[in-house]
């Protein structure tokens, strides 16, 4: 059995202490396989909460880490930086790769970085960005194939709608036709698991999955901070996609939600 743990906005310099000791120790009980951060890391970008998310990152207990860019992790206010460094504290704490993949006989998880130092917000993948990961995907096998974007391809709220990713019809369609299976991001602090196939017109069948806020104060009113728990058994027609919530009264995570997803073979 494979397990991935999905989790997105930690937002460091925002961090609730208590959250973090939780999701730590669930990472020990859980033992994910591969531990995935789907952006936003830090609140400003600055190297002080670089240092606080590396040492986050290290101490989870998965064997593999892949730590994605979100426009909160582009300095705001030194427009140097902005400019002409945009991701250098991201890389001085993560590695040069900012699509960071990982591959073993059960899974296939692609990056994809949504980030542009020339937005402040929004998220875009370009076509070249499209045709790489859908290559990347054919090769994929019978695996598990997982995409992960910081910006939201799909969205649940009309509220939402403006963070959608630009460029999310043509990555959809060449995704799915490719055949990944989920598609892994965060920036809007709000957790779903949503099919994608009829709402899009996609050939088959693939779906959204949203972690929600993890460690940060930055969340939703009513959204408690959130983590995915993301289960497959090799060969399997199916996967498990497990939300997991902080409980304040307890101070640690515990099982929220559970969604058992068909996948398009």
């Amino acid at each position: 059995m494979s397990v991935v743990l999905h989790l997105s906005d930690t937002h460091f310099g925002t961090e609730r202490a208590e959250v973090v000791a939780a999701l730590l120790h669930l990472s020990v009980q859980q033992q994910p396989d591969v531990a995935v951060l789907s952006g936003d890391v830090t609140q400003r970008g600055r190297s002080d909460e670089f240092a606080a998310a590396k040492r986050f990152v290290d101490a989870l207990s998965a064997r593999t880490k892949l730590v994605l860019p979100g426009n909160h992790d582009i300095p705001l206010f030194d427009l140097w930086r902005r400019v002409f460094a945009p991701y250098l504290n991201h890389r001085r704490a993560f590695g040069s790769t900012l699509e960071p993949e990982y591959e073993d006989e059960a899974l296939l998880i692609v990056g994809v970085r949504t980030t542009r130092r020339y937005r402040h917000v929004d998220g875009t993948v370009s076509a070249r960005q499209v045709a790489r990961t859908s290559a990347r995907l054919r090769d994929g096998g019978t695996r598990l194939k997982l995409v992960v974007t910081h910006q939201p391809v799909h969205v649940q709220r009309d509220e939402d709608a403006h963070n959608l990713l630009r460029g999310r019809a043509a990555a959809l369609r060449g995704w799915s036709q490719a055949g990944a299976d989920l598609i892994l991001g965060g920036h809007i602090h709000l957790p779903f698991v949503a099919p994608l196939r009829e709402a899009h017109g996609l050939p088959r069948e693939v779906w959204a999955v949203q972690a929600g806020t993890a460690v940060s104060r930055r969340t939703r009113p009513g959204v408690p901070n959130s983590v995915n728990l993301i289960r497959h058994a090799p060969g399997a027609g199916h996967c498990t996609i497990e939300r997991w919530d902080f409980a304040a009264d307890r101070e640690a995570f515990q099982l929220g939600d559970s969604t058992d997803v068909a996948l398009d073979r």
